[in-house]
């Protein structure tokens, strides 16, 4: 199985993700958070929700079972006992802190290697869902100004432009544009959300056909 046929599943973060986590945010950032900030994040700040988009580890696949006698009877002495759970890589990972009336997205990013293939478009879209189910009135971000990748996905998601924080990104000083959706509740945004899951559905559907695995939640 290859990386791009590897089906992609979310599931919490957790403190033993960490150094995984913060790999990625090396590869996508200038700065990032130490990891007693993440500690911090995931066992004391109960506002806080950090998700991650997972897949088969390939490269830690399990040998071919042994054959002979010897094998056999490693098997015997280890029958009834627990399977180990299959390796998982970490695709990319998404934080979100539950303010008042709404969510705001604090972090964002996809390994480089296994980007363009639909992986942040599924965080960001779980996000939402998470909202909605916490009452949560809009969703917010910033994003940098020369970000125009994440800030097209995040328009595709309804988000809009609402202002500019100035020299926000403190390794360089770039402002950040903040972003907005429209009520969660409003009947032509779920609208929206919900065309963009059939559309998910849809490529899912056709990559299934052609032996390619694309995200369809």
């Amino acid at each position: 199985m290859n990386a791009t046929a590897a089906p992609i599943t979310l599931r919490p973060m957790t403190t033993a993700d960490i150094p995984r986590v913060i790999e990625i945010e090396r590869q996508s950032f200038p700065t990032t958070w130490p990891v007693t900030a993440y500690k911090q994040e995931l066992e004391q700040n109960q506002l806080a929700r950090y998700i991650l988009a997972v897949m088969p580890d390939t490269a830690a696949a399990s040998p071919p079972p042994a054959r002979g006698l010897r094998a056999r009877l490693r098997r015997l002495l280890h029958r009834g006992q627990s399977v180990p759970a299959p390796a998982e890589r970490i695709a990319g990972y998404l934080g979100l802190w539950y303010m008042i009336d709404e969510a705001h997205i604090v972090a964002v990013a996809t390994d480089p290697a296994l980007r363009r293939r639909g992986i942040g478009e599924l965080l960001v879209a779980e996000a939402l869902e998470l909202a909605r189910a916490r009452d949560a009135q809009t969703v917010t971000l910033e994003v940098r100004v020369s970000n125009t990748a994440a800030q097209a996905l995040y328009e595709k998601y309804g988000f809009r432009r609402l202002g500019l924080r100035k020299r926000y990104y403190t390794d360089n000083n770039e402002d950040a544009l903040i972003m907005t959706t429209p009520e969660l509740s409003d009947p032509a945004y779920q609208a929206r959300l919900a065309g963009l899951r059939r559309a998910r559905e849809r490529r899912a559907q056709e990559g299934d056909r052609n032996g390619v695995h694309v995200p369809a939640c």
